[in-house]
């Protein structure tokens, strides 16, 4: 399973299939929900595709992203320095994987446990995201090990 075939544990009780409502309705849980899933959805379809250009149209231009660099993880702030990033990581290990493990979903925070398997090796962690405006604005990563 790749990262865009989730599985999904909701802290809310809507169905992960609830439809966005319209922009003029102020937002409810369901429709953060709704909004956060489907920016996860784009943004792991583009993640998978290793696709640069289409993760960071994913992503807010103020984006943070903390990798799992020890011993504390580096922090990329703003869009030039994520797309650095990304570019480093999927230059350094092109046929990488990352497979969702689990979804947790609550309102405009979202938590994924992944597996990453690389050549003869793998590492377990989950990313923490806050999505804003239907983009991701922060993907904070931890990994075990």
């Amino acid at each position: 399973m790749t990262m865009t075939e989730m599985t999904t544990t909701e802290m809310t009780t809507t169905e992960a299939n609830t439809s966005e409502a319209n922009t003029s309705e102020a937002a409810t849980p369901e429709t953060t929900t709704a909004t956060t899933l489907a920016a996860l959805a784009r943004f792991n379809t583009a993640f998978d595709a290793q696709d640069i250009d289409a993760i960071m149209e994913a992503m807010t231009p103020d984006c943070v992203f903390e990798d799992t660099s020890p011993p504390n993880g580096t922090c990329h702030t703003g869009a030039g320095a994520v797309r650095a990033a990304w570019t480093t990581l999927f230059t350094a290990s092109p046929d990488g994987v990352f497979t969702t493990e689990e979804t947790i979903i609550a309102d405009d925070r979202a938590v994924v446990r992944w597996r990453y398997d690389w050549g003869n090796g793998h590492v377990r962690g989950i990313d923490v995201f806050t999505i804003r405006g239907g983009l991701v604005a922060e993907k904070l990563a931890y990994v075990k090990g």
